[in-house]
């Protein structure tokens, strides 16, 4: 019989499983992404590579049809890269070689705090996750306040800062851009 763990040692252990803690462990590759990309969540990336596993697979089945079915093979090949290239996992449209060599890490680049970085909208990761979560970041007309979406390449020009936001104000006043009936309000 094991004793009831205290207050502060149920705070160190709290990520910690101690029946399965080979598999919740996870690897270095895994614990270096987690903390490059700012994943508040290790299911995120779990999911992430899932995806990438599964588009992987069926890029090498799309592959590995015989020339029977060469229409078939080249019309669901550009659907695939097609859909691939709006979400802006893959940069070109060319072939399935791009769809071989997806990562999880491509989904990742793909998060709205890895977007802002991008846009020059902050200066680092932990800046933008804390600016998604707070809710000062919008994406088309629907303030985000979850980090873990996903832009698209079409909906990319549409992240902007939410009218009423400190951050945007600032911006304006540096940039001498700020209107006299803003000031009033």
């Amino acid at each position: 019989m094991v004793r009831k763990l205290k207050y502060h040692e149920q705070k160190l252990l709290r990520r910690l499983d101690l029946v399965n803690w080979e598999a919740s462990g996870g690897n270095l590759a895994e614990v270096r992404a987690l903390r490059r990309y700012r994943l508040g969540r290790r299911e995120d990336y779990v999911q992430y590579k899932a995806l990438a596993r599964s588009v992987r697979a069926l890029a090498r089945r799309l592959r590995d049809l015989g020339p029977a079915s060469a229409a078939f093979r080249a019309r669901c090949a550009a659907a695939l890269l097609e859909k691939l290239h709006g979400l802006g996992l893959v940069s070109s449209r060319q072939s399935l070689a791009v769809c071989e060599s997806l990562s999880a890490a491509a989904f990742c680049r793909r998060r709205l705090p890895c977007l802002l970085v991008k846009l020059r909208m902050a200066q680092n990761l932990r800046h933008a996750v804390t600016f998604v979560e707070q809710g000062h970041v919008r994406v088309g007309p629907e303030v985000v306040t979850d980090p873990a979406l996903l832009v698209p390449r079409a909906v990319e020009d549409f992240i902007t800062w939410v009218d009423a936001s400190r951050l945007r104000q600032k911006v304006l006043d540096y940039n001498q851009e700020r209107d006299d009936f803003d000031l009033a309000a």
